[in-house]
């Protein structure tokens, strides 16, 4: 989710959510007919095995999840689905909904299926993390297209880390915040290739450009919204960032990513709650977000994602508005490994692409150690 500002005024006294969600649609189905005779095994798995998506219990479920996505995402109030765990620690179904619902079943095909109430889930766009760095910067920062201002609001987002890709470095962020403007509307301009990147964004410096410091420029590659990731690169502009690809109150990373697990610790730092801490509640997760076509600029398209990340997120403490672009890593002190790239979310849960499918996607690697 990035975050918007009033041009007219500063850019502390009032935002929203650039990117609202029609539901963030999580896919999911029911079976009316929930009791079969060979229920799948649903317990963890034996001590020290690893609950990800190469797990065949884990694929056994959200197989089971997949199936009936369609008829769960049929009922009133439900916008998501994932594979998850239970109170007991068994793996279980999650259904996600805006209110508290009696429709949803209590178990399909023998699984345990747990009701999670989110709320409405929208797309993502301390102090020294909106503050204008003296160069070379570090990423987890506030940051932006530099002419994201249209219809009377700026927005501004999260430059998340650093790829290399072709022999060059790049800073890497969400589509929804550096490559999003696909109108000449508001701001008489689209974002094509170029175009500079600026640090802090302009929701950090009153929507006034002249106050930011140019630290990239655009690739023009736009992921969105025919792939099934939400992410942009952008050329850093020598001497302007840290090589070594540095992120605030994290450092250094590992040049290896991991591959996310039921209950696995993460961490983030991002331009609005800085660094927090949480766990993967879900995986497998299909999410459908609406997508605008400027900084407050009306409804553009809407693109359902597959195969997500769920973290959570209780009262928007891992990610908030602004906090869109962030990657998240493993929870370890030293060189963490990359595991998803933060776009979207809720007061309850937040929602990343995996990095290997953003990495895949962008043909890059990450910078690291």
């Amino acid at each position: 989710m990035r975050t918007a500002s009033q041009s007219r005024r500063r850019a502390a006294a009032r935002s929203l959510f650039a990117l609202a969600a029609a539901g963030l649609l999580w896919v999911g189905c029911v079976n009316n007919d929930e009791s079969l005779t060979s229920a799948p095994n649903t317990k963890a798995s034996p001590e020290g095995a690893t609950l990800d998506m190469a797990n065949p219990r884990v694929q056994e479920i959200a197989a089971i999840q997949d199936q009936h996505t369609p008829e769960l995402m049929a009922m009133n109030g439900v916008i998501g689905t994932a594979t998850g765990l239970d109170a007991k620690g068994q793996l279980a179904i999650m259904v996600y909904t805006e209110e508290p619902t009696e429709t949803v079943p209590t178990s399909i095909e023998g699984v345990p299926v747990v009701q999670e109430v989110t709320g409405k889930i929208v797309a993502m766009a301390v102090a020294d993390h909106r503050v204008k760095q003296t160069p070379p910067i570090q990423m987890g920062t506030s940051g932006g297209w530099r002419y994201d201002l249209a219809n009377g609001y700026c927005c501004g987002g999260t430059l998340g880390s650093l790829v290399l890709k072709g022999g060059q470095q790049y800073v890497l962020s969400n589509y929804h915040v550096l490559e999003a403007d696909i109108v000449s509307g508001g701001n008489s301009r689209v974002a094509v290739a170029g175009d500079p990147v600026v640090q802090p964004g302009l929701i950090d410096v009153s929507c006034n450009a002249a106050t930011a410091q140019n630290v990239a420029t655009l690739s023009g590659i736009k992921s969105l919204p025919g792939s099934n990731v939400d992410c942009a690169i952008a050329q850093v502009t020598s001497g302007m960032v840290q090589t070594n690809g540095s992120i605030l109150e994290i450092g250094t990373l590992s040049a290896t990513t991991q591959a996310a697990a039921l209950g696995q610790a993460v961490k983030k730092s991002g331009r609005t709650t800085g660094l927090s801490r949480s766990s993967v509640s879900g995986l497998n997760a299909t999410v459908s977000v609406a997508y605008e076509n400027e900084c407050a600029g009306g409804s553009a398209f809407t693109k359902t994602f597959t195969g997500q990340i769920v973290v959570k997120n209780r009262g928007s403490k891992f990610l908030a508005g602004g906090d869109s672009g962030s990657l998240m890593v493993q929870d370890v002190t030293t060189n963490p490994r990359a595991v998803g790239l933060l776009f979207a979310g809720s007061s309850t849960s937040a929602i990343a692409n995996p990095i290997g499918q953003v990495l895949s996607f962008l043909g890059a690697t990450m910078v690291g150690n």
